[in-house]
């Protein structure tokens, strides 16, 4: 109960932090300096990662296909496997040296994954449609430490020449997912909602961080 009241503490002086600001202390101050925001203290003990069954998985190589998983970049097979893999490796690299604060464990359960198609991939480019919830948990008893919440990480994907050049240059949409979920789920835990949003453009109705 008492890591409970700690981390209830900690996310709320994250949320209302971003909106504070110190007030003038003399008539001669031309501008007020911004509050620095808060950072939370955690230390990640260990990393769930989901993927449901319930999740349908499309092999139509659309635009923009039906489904809630869509990867084509591992051979085929076990597709919610595959993700869990991906997921796993991105989290755990995320959390890497936040070992100092009040022990949880991050729970995290896969809500999304619509990578690009290869119709998609060598035309017109798109987006990664990247969404999990995450919820802390205490790692001694797996008590919700707090409420799911609902993560948006959104990549602006590569099309075309931009796409082959990016693969010759190692940055598959597998890297560049990765390296997108590592750099949304640090942020979330250090500072929650600081994560830059994607820059999806025109092509939002297609479905990774500009490289």
């Amino acid at each position: 109960m008492q890591t409970l009241k700690i981390i209830a503490a900690v996310l709320m002086g994250l949320a209302v932090s971003a909106c504070a600001a110190p007030e003038t202390a003399t008539r001669n101050a031309t501008m007020p300096m911004p509050a620095q925001p808060m950072q939370a203290q955690l230390d990640v003990k260990s990393v769930t990662v989901t993927v449901p069954r319930t999740l349908k998985v499309s092999e139509a190589n659309r635009f923009y296909p039906g489904g809630d998983i869509v990867w084509r970049e591992d051979p085929m097979g076990d597709r919610h496997a595959q993700v869990q893999r991906i997921v796993e490796d991105a989290m755990t690299r995320g959390v890497a040296g936040l070992d100092t604060g009040t022990p949880v464990a991050l729970d995290i359960q896969v809500a999304r994954f619509h990578a690009l198609t290869q119709k998609a991939r060598y035309t017109t480019g798109g987006v990664h449609d990247l969404k999990f919830t995450m919820t802390l948990r205490d790692p001694e008893t797996g008590a919700a430490l707090t409420e799911p919440r609902m993560i948006t990480a959104d990549l602006k994907g590569f099309g075309g020449r931009k796409a082959i050049e990016a693969e010759r240059r190692g940055q598959t949409q597998k890297v560049r997912i990765t390296n997108r979920l590592a750099e949304v789920i640090r942020a979330e835990l250090i500072s929650p909602g600081s994560h830059p949003k994607a820059s999806l453009g025109v092509m939002s109705m297609f479905s990774t961080r500009g490289s």
